[in-house]
């Protein structure tokens, strides 16, 4: 009796971006790129992101007609750290700096993402050969009764951690024992020396990892709700795969996650190896480039929001501009251009689709109003999170959020001096209240373009825009159309610049946005100067995200090069998410703080050895093990480990002294699937 084949096993991808949620069922069968079984969207639900992910998931599984007991592996990116950074958003953290000054602050942009958070500084800390000054933890034990109450986690970075972290340990054990909250230190983030931007780092590490951890609770809590045995993965800032526990822990490592999955999926649906990435969602467009079938990395680290982080990713540019943002006109000019972004407003479509009638008749109020108000168009809903994000409130802002339901209301309404704007934008930066407004998004929905939400709703919100007024006092369109069409141009018209302006930037060019901003110009406006200017990528162009094929349309002949749109571009990330590899590094430092004596800092463990080549041999078999077991609470059981060396020496009187080595254990595999 000849035995039946056994079935190819079956991945299921989700990418939770800003406004929906994709999901994508994919088999390794089907030629050599595997096969696309179903694809679906749904809303993503911030109040409960359940909601979203079972919407998605559910609907591709009904597609499939798939047995949920066939998945064998799910995994996951999201956009939701990234957007988070560039709005603003997170948790209310503590700071805790051990060996560091006040003014440490100010270096590399920390006081500005320390915004009112609280910090401390303790006594403490090493020199860059480990050697520990005295560590007083007394400031931080006194204020923890009372920062228990009013943050969700902590961070802690001691002074040259990464060569010795045993106060950074100190600490963490304190806050640990007094307030089980959780708490992230520095050392376990980054090798890299830097304080201040490691210090950056640990904070945003911190304040990022409630909202993972409720996104990982929800979509663990869906699968077992769905008998999906199958482990959970989740796609890091560099395309790599880990596991849910890992990515729990670090969530930081998740910004540009998934971005970073659509360059792995842009590249698998392709097939193209040289190519400028552009993925527009609803909130951000991340603009990459794949360089010989791999994306490029930034060695200095990811910059999300304007921070400079240490966190290994994808060299991703993020833009605040997508098929959501805000739109807005130029002020002070007798001509205004159409603004767009940063800030993500909740389209009036999808306002209209969600709460009906309570926002329909808050803009036809507006309309009838005899003059239009500055503050047409835009209402304000709580967001719906767990209320205890909400600790920490000043009066103003804890009075305001009380006033704000979870019907929309309207601003003009709602607000009664300039004073309450900043207070309630300071509650969207929170994640706690959604504004709602005029988008791109609603710019296609008037057009007929888009269809999927409240296409009233959005002319509504259309024919309060051409109420506005340029400084000649002319209507600012002639109709509701008009105006789209030009909200709809100018986003094309921004993509192509900051595509081009991710290309003069990897070129190592200056003034890089003011260049691309100009070129655009030129190539759109009908007199182009004395000057004749243009310019063409080496490159194709691939359009990634839902809306691509409708904003791509015209990009190129303002990039110079073809724009290649692929057919699941709707749902790369999610593709993107189950097509990646399990990639984990580990590394050590052997330094020399005195002749003839080699200190190997790896992992938390600091030791010293009389003979250079015994201290590299225990720096590559700690690296090893640390990087073999990282590898297994990422997700894989077959890593493949690969160690590399870099030494620091110089020469004296014609005599090698050494000075420094790095050793590096990067460990790589597919993830474990269920049996």
């Amino acid at each position: 009796m000849t035995a039946r084949p056994k079935p190819s096993p079956l991945f299921l991808g989700i990418d939770t971006g800003g406004t929906y949620t994709d999901a994508v069922l994919w088999s390794e069968a089907g030629g050599p790129s595997g096969k696309v079984l179903a694809k679906a969207k749904a809303l993503t639900t911030r109040h409960d992101l359940a909601v979203g992910i079972s919407g998605a998931v559910d609907a591709v599984l009904q597609k499939a007609g798939t047995d949920p007991t066939a998945i064998k592996l799910v995994s996951m990116s999201t956009t939701l750290a990234t957007n988070a950074l560039v709005e603003g958003q997170g948790g209310r953290v503590a700071l805790v700096m051990i060996g560091f000054a006040e003014g440490d602050l100010a270096r590399d942009g920390l006081k500005a993402a320390l915004g009112t958070d609280p910090v401390v500084f303790c006594p403490g800390g090493h020199d860059v050969h480990g050697n520990a000054a005295k560590l007083d933890l007394s400031g931080l034990e006194a204020a923890l009764p009372e920062w228990e109450k009013s943050v969700s986690g902590f961070a802690v970075c001691a002074y040259f951690a990464t060569r010795n972290p045993a106060h950074e340990l100190s600490a963490r054990n304190l806050i640990r024992d007094v307030t089980g909250l959780p708490v992230t230190a520095s050392h376990e983030l980054s090798a890299k020396l830097g304080g201040p931007r490691r210090a950056l780092t640990t904070l945003l590490n911190a304040r990022l990892i409630s909202m993972i951890d409720r996104l990982v609770a929800a979509t663990e809590g869906f699968l077992a709700a769905r008998n999906i045995a199958a482990p959970l993965m989740v796609v890091r800032g560099d395309g790599a795969l880990v596991s849910a526990a890992f990515a729990r822990q670090r969530p930081i490592e998740t910004i540009l996650s998934g971005p970073a999955a659509s360059l792995v999926g842009a590249r698998h649906m392709t097939g193209l190896d040289d190519a400028v990435v552009s993925d527009i969602g609803g909130t951000t467009t991340d603009v990459a480039v794949l360089d010989k079938g791999r994306p490029r990395l930034d060695p200095e680290g990811a910059t999300v929001g304007g921070f400079r982080t240490m966190v290994d990713a994808v060299a991703m540019r993020t833009f605040g501009l997508g098929g959501d943002s805000e739109v807005a006109l130029e002020d002070g000019v007798l001509n205004p251009k159409i603004l767009l972004g940063p800030r993500r407003l909740v389209p009036l479509a999808l306002a209209g689709m969600i709460h009906g009638e309570a926002v329909a008749s808050e803009l036809e109020r507006q309309l009838r109003a005899p003059n239009p108000g500055r503050m047409d168009g835009r209402l304000a809903v709580r967001t719906g999170v767990p209320e205890r994000l909400a600790a920490g409130l000043t009066g103003a802002e804890a009075k305001l959020y009380e006033l704000i339901g979870a019907v929309p209301q309207a601003l003009d309404r709602l607000l009664t001096s300039n004073a309450q704007n900043a207070t309630l934008n300071r509650l969207v930066s929170r994640g706690l209240v959604h504004v709602a407004g005029f988008t791109p998004s609603d710019a296609a929905h008037v057009l007929g373009r888009q269809a999927n939400w409240d296409a009233a709703a959005a002319r509504l919100g259309a024919e309060l825009c051409v109420r506005r007024r340029d400084g000649r006092g002319q209507f600012i369109a002639a109709s509701p159309e008009a105006i789209s069409e030009r909200v709809l141009t100018a986003l094309t018209r921004l993509s192509a610049e900051v595509i081009l302006e991710t290309a003069f930037a990897e070129d190592g060019l200056d003034g890089a946005a003011t260049v691309a901003h100009a070129l655009v110009q030129r190539a759109v406006d009908a007199h182009p100067g004395i000057a004749r200017l243009s310019v063409a990528l080496d490159r194709p162009v691939i359009g990634l995200g839902a809306s691509a094929p409708l904003h791509y349309a015209g990009l190129a002949e303002l990039v110079g090069n073809r724009c290649v749109v692929p057919e699941d571009t709707d749902v790369a990330n999610a593709l993107g998410a189950v097509v990646g590899q399990v990639r984990v590094s580990a590394e050590a430092r052997v330094s020399q703080p005195k002749e003839g004596l080699f200190r190997v800092a790896s992992g938390e463990s600091v030791r010293d050895f009389n003979d250079e080549a015994a201290a590299i041999a225990a720096a590559e078999k700690d690296v090893r093990a640390i990087a073999a077991g990282r590898a297994k609470d990422a997700g894989t059981d077959s890593a493949e480990i690969e160690i590399a060396s870099e030494f620091r020496v110089s020469t004296v009187e014609g005599q090698r002294m050494f000075i420094e080595a790095h050793v590096v254990a990067i460990a790589s595999g597919r993830p474990r699937i269920a049996v």
